[in-house]
């Protein structure tokens, strides 16, 4: 008996159909929604209705450049896994022009910096006045965690303890 064939999940000529596919899910950068969160997040949290967007435009994600149909889906979407992915990507600096000039031999590295974001606040808490946090995490944490001893070193030393009595 032979092998079950795959399918292929292209024809050959559909190159031109591949590049349209790609593209129609694609959603903003992380350089874009960072710029987005620090000068108009208020705006897009309260935007005014439009009739061709899901939710009318009310119930947008800032972290995730999405729209909802209503606040429940919005709220279920925060404690997904791909929320909480873009809200660790978003933690680190976007890639900026001095950075590629650092790179390219314009001046000495620096270390992106980290950044503590929250979820946004909800329609409720936003209308009360409450906005979204970016908050650069202090340098001295990244020394401390540096500085502490790994799991295998603390094994280490338990197992020495346990051979000298």
């Amino acid at each position: 008996m032979g092998m079950v064939q795959k399918r292929k999940k292209m024809h050959y000529g559909d190159t031109h159909l591949q590049r349209r596919w790609r593209v129609r899910n694609r959603r903003r950068d992380l350089d874009q929604i960072d710029d987005d969160m620090r000068t108009r997040s208020g705006e897009l949290i309260n935007q005014s209705v439009d009739l061709d967007k899901p939710g009318f435009a009310q119930f947008y994600c800032v972290h995730c450049a999405k729209y909802f149909i209503d606040d429940r889906s919005m709220q279920a979407h925060f404690r997904t896994k791909v929320h909480k992915r873009r809200l660790k990507a978003l933690e680190t600096e976007p890639y900026s022009i001095e950075e590629s000039e650092r790179a390219a031999g314009r001046g000495s590295f620096k270390q992106p910096k980290k950044r503590v974001i929250e979820t946004q606040p909800s329609k409720e808490e936003a209308k009360a006045g409450k906005r979204i946090k970016i908050e650069e995490k202090p340098e001295d944490s990244n020394v401390m965690e540096e500085d502490a001893p790994t799991t295998s070193a603390k094994k280490t030393r338990k197992r020495a303890k346990k051979a000298e009595t």
